[in-house]
């Protein structure tokens, strides 16, 4: 049977190209099966693939497959079963078990790979010094800050999430997301200078400085967009000052600050988190309904470029391989 993986053959140029696989005998401690849904990364895989240098390149962050092996050594998750993985944007997943998640009763797969998302910001949410109801910041409302804002507002923080587009805006406030604002509030008397934490989603010089001067003295204010280029000729002095006057602790959203599976004296990893992101989705304390379009895989080139360009309705796209 053939198998197909979304590849990147030239700068601008997506393809479904065929692939080969594994096609020895499943191990003992390994789990396989067929691609139900996947999910693009924007800002990753437009960056640093999409509009890369080196070609072919195949892609991918989270996927949804039905289990159809599983090796004698694995337990809890069984032919037919659904599970996640961050696997990429192919026809087929053949996955260790220790970095497959069985994907709860009632969740669909198109819904489940949200969790990749999800756990950028649950780092955050795990490392953060902020405890609940403490106002928190969210700057910039693409995916990833959008599903930071629920992830916290799920929690019991009191959420402000700023985005100067009002598209993003509106599917905000349509999708659940409380306090909706078209920019950081240093104006207004009631938040300037309140919020515990901020998290700054958009890779945007302004919104960085702009969120040290909102927060509180010896709050956090934590980087989580990638800077993938400069938008400003900002003063570094201006952020210098925040710093030392507010006494502004800045540091690196970085999410793989945490162990990939649970060990001692450590608090959380990502396959917790993951695990407590399908479970959230689950029980509907995050919603994902109505912030992405799906995408037949064989026309990855156009979803692509209608992300690049900004041509997509929603926040996300998902690839749906069910079809």
């Amino acid at each position: 049977m053939n198998e197909y993986a979304v590849t990147f053959t030239q700068r601008e140029t997506a393809q479904l190209r065929p692939i080969e696989v594994n096609t020895n005998a499943i191990g003992a401690d390994e789990i396989a099966g067929h691609t139900t849904a996947t999910l693009i990364s924007a800002g990753t895989e437009l960056n640093s693939g999409y509009l890369g240098d080196k070609f072919p390149k195949q892609s991918g962050y989270a996927a949804t497959f039905k289990v159809e092996k599983v090796g004698e050594n694995v337990a809890g998750i069984a032919p037919g079963d659904h599970a996640f993985c961050l696997g990429n944007h192919a026809t087929y997943q053949r996955k260790p078990a220790a970095q497959v998640i069985r994907l709860p009763e009632g969740l669909a797969p198109e819904t489940a790979i949200f969790a990749r998302m999800m756990s950028v910001s649950m780092t955050t949410l795990t490392t953060t010094t902020a405890r609940p109801p403490a106002k928190v910041l969210i700057a910039g409302l693409g995916l990833v800050g959008h599903l930071a804002a629920k992830n916290f507002q799920a929690c019991g923080y009191e959420v402000y999430a700023c985005d100067p587009v009002a598209s993003r805006r509106q599917i905000a406030s349509e999708t659940g997301i409380h306090n909706v604002l078209p920019a950081v509030p240093l104006d207004d008397p009631d938040l300037a200078g309140q919020f515990q934490l901020a998290i700054e989603c958009s890779g945007h010089e302004q919104a960085l400085l702009d969120a040290a001067g909102a927060v509180r003295k010896r709050a956090e204010v934590v980087c989580i967009a990638t800077p993938w280029r400069q938008y400003t000729q900002l003063p570094l002095h201006d952020l210098h000052r925040l710093i030392f006057f507010n006494y502004v602790v800045i540091r690196s959203g970085w999410e793989w600050e945490l162990p990939r599976q649970p060990e001692d004296f450590r608090t959380n990893s990502i396959f917790e988190n993951l695990a407590g992101a399908l479970k959230w989705l689950t029980e509907g304390r995050v919603n994902v309904d109505g912030i992405y379009t799906k995408y037949d895989p064989e026309k990855c080139q156009r979803a692509y470029q209608d992300l690049l360009h900004k041509k997509t309705p929603r926040l996300a796209v998902v690839f749906d391989w069910a079809t």
